[in-house]
């Protein structure tokens, strides 16, 4: 299964038109990179985890991210209250499982999150996706010490256990449904070296999935415009610092030639 360049640019149209408002309970490291990315691309980013407040603001949103980066008990009880909140509406829920496998309470809570609120896509690098299928695999911490492809047979169990799509971010990216696999190759070889562009990527496929209900379409454009972004960041990028400011000015001037030109099919 494939995307195409007229398909991404369909669906970032209609972010830009509808500016969706994308819900993010996420993790302190990259709340600034992840909002500033959703304005952007033209989303309309909110940043709460107050437990007071999570299920009103997943009752006005158009998709609900869930990134455990980092973790307090307060936190997740939000996470839980929003999800319950976002279920109700069946607005699309996207998680993001940062650093599964590294401890019981981050595994633990992962794997009870996704119990709880059937996401409709898991979005994490490959050792997070085997993490989640594997009780006994570990971690270094949230950088993957495997290759996105040596995840898919993790990311097929997973998608086919919970009825959702797993997106497995690396060098390629995969998109796994219960009925196909979506390659993504763009990418840049700097940005692994900028902290929060995995989490920028799950924050940008529920941008997406808020505006194209098939899931594993809306996961592969996002993921395809996190690479050409990248691509067009890397162009005059003398280092990781360069490349995170590069980034998002790529976002925001992000045309539909840029995609015809650099999609990578």
């Amino acid at each position: 299964m494939k995307i195409n360049p007229s398909s991404i640019i369909k669906d970032v149209e209609k972010i830009r038109k509808n500016a969706p408002l994308v819900h993010n309970i996420t993790n302190y490291v990259v709340m600034n990179t992840t909002a500033n990315a959703l304005l952007a691309i033209g989303a309309s980013p909110v940043m709460a985890h107050a437990v007071p407040e999570v299920e009103d603001m997943a009752g006005i949103a158009g998709a609900l991210v869930i990134n455990i980066g980092t973790l307090s008990d307060a936190w997740i009880e939000a996470m839980f209250k929003a999800a319950k909140k976002a279920l109700q509406r069946q607005i699309p829920i996207i998680i993001d499982p940062v650093g599964v496998g590294a401890t019981q309470y981050r595994t633990r809570t992962a794997r009870e999150l996704i119990q709880a609120s059937s996401p409709s896509i898991i979005r994490g690098n490959g050792s997070e996706i085997i993490a989640l299928c594997k009780k006994d695999q570990r971690t270094k911490g949230v950088d993957s010490t495997n290759a996105s492809d040596q995840a898919i047979d993790s990311a097929k169990s997973l998608a086919q256990e919970f009825n959702c799509v797993v997106c497995i971010s690396g060098e390629k990216d995969y998109i796994v449904s219960q009925d196909a696999i979506i390659q993504v190759k763009n990418g840049h070889a700097m940005m692994p070296r900028v902290t929060g562009l995995g989490c920028t990527a799950t924050a940008l496929c529920g941008a997406f999935a808020a505006v194209n209900q098939e899931f594993d379409m809306a996961a592969a454009h996002a993921m395809a415009v996190m690479g050409i972004a990248g691509e067009m960041a890397g162009q005059n990028a003398p280092g990781p610092g360069t490349l995170q400011v590069n980034f998002i000015d790529a976002l925001y001037q992000l045309s539909e030639t840029h995609i015809k030109e650099l999609f990578n099919d």
